[in-house]
């Protein structure tokens, strides 16, 4: 099989190189006009392998439109209070125009306290609980990268929310909440689910969109989907594997995220085109359609 050619594949990787794109023609604008070049700032703690993938990952596309990448590398041991004297110092700087801490961070850091530490108006990734309750009464706000990218992924796909029952598996407040709010938003009948769900095959076998975000490989089974639904994986564990047995999703399906090339692109290349909107609103120089943040629904 050749996903490229599978019409139910939902290929994240193209429709994020037509964002990046954008963005890229948004940081010319904005360091032809003032001078500066936008900047994101990352924040990693610790030596967690992933984490520091994930890390080059972002930097590199960051670099790849135009835009500066600053890290900021910090030891495990570090303490919330140190983390959060990191973040305030770049909220404090004019040449620094996103923030992003790369999550999760280690054990005992309080992460909300970092989080609440980010400027409302550097805080391209969407954690903080000010962002979160735009997002949730559809205001202006930099919403949080990955339930945006499918938002948008699903719209590019020209899936019919409005009616639909979606269920959302994972009530991380950075993802399975706002993507719930998101798809209410958009009119949906939302089911969210966790880890003290029951019975929740059953409730899965009734969605019309399946969005899987639990952190465990292959955990939704293909036996679950109804036939027809719309299956967005939003897990990326070792080995390249999703929260969803893709193989057995495959067919019931009518339209399926890969992982690797589904919501991954789609949450990075987001997170750009949030720093370059936010550099161009903190110099002044947003063009009629950037006088806003995107809506979330």
């Amino acid at each position: 099989m050749t996903e490229q050619r599978n019409p139910k594949l939902m290929d994240g990787r193209g429709l994020a190189k037509r964002v990046l794109e954008s963005a890229a023609k948004k940081v010319e604008t904005i360091r032809g006009s003032t001078g500066v070049t936008p900047a994101l700032a990352t924040v990693l703690v610790g030596d967690d392998p992933a984490s520091a993938t994930y890390v080059r990952m972002k930097r590199k596309r960051c670099e790849d439109t135009g835009m500066k990448s600053l890290l900021v590398d910090l030891p495990h041991g570090t303490s919330t209070e140190q983390l959060v004297g990191e973040i305030q110092k770049l909220g404090a700087d004019p040449t620094v125009h996103g923030i992003l801490v790369q999550h999760p961070v280690p054990q005992p850091i309080d992460k909300r306290a970092v989080f609440e530490a980010i400027p409302p108006a550097k805080d391209v990734d969407g954690v903080t609980s000010a962002t979160l309750g735009r997002v949730i009464l559809g205001l202006p706000a930099f919403i949080p990268c990955t339930p945006e990218g499918i938002m948008r992924l699903l719209s590019e796909y020209g899936v019919a929310l409005d009616g639909a029952h979606a269920v959302v598996i994972g009530r991380s407040p950075i993802l399975g909440r706002p993507m719930a709010s998101m798809l209410i938003n958009a009119h949906a009948t939302v089911t969210l689910c966790h880890s003290r769900t029951r019975s929740l095959p059953t409730i899965v076998r009734n969605a019309d969109v399946v969005i899987a975000a639990v952190g465990r490989p292959r955990f939704v089974q293909g036996g679950w989907i109804k036939v027809g639904a719309v299956v967005i994986d939003a897990g990326y564990n070792p080995g390249n594997i999703g929260d969803v047995d893709f193989d057995g999703a495959l067919e019931p399906c009518s339209l399926i995220t890969p992982v690797p090339g589904g919501v991954g692109p789609m949450t990075i290349a987001t997170l750009i085109e949030h720093t370059a909107d936010a550099a161009a609103q903190q110099m002044g120089v947003a063009g009629p359609e950037d006088q806003e943040t995107k809506r979330s629904g």
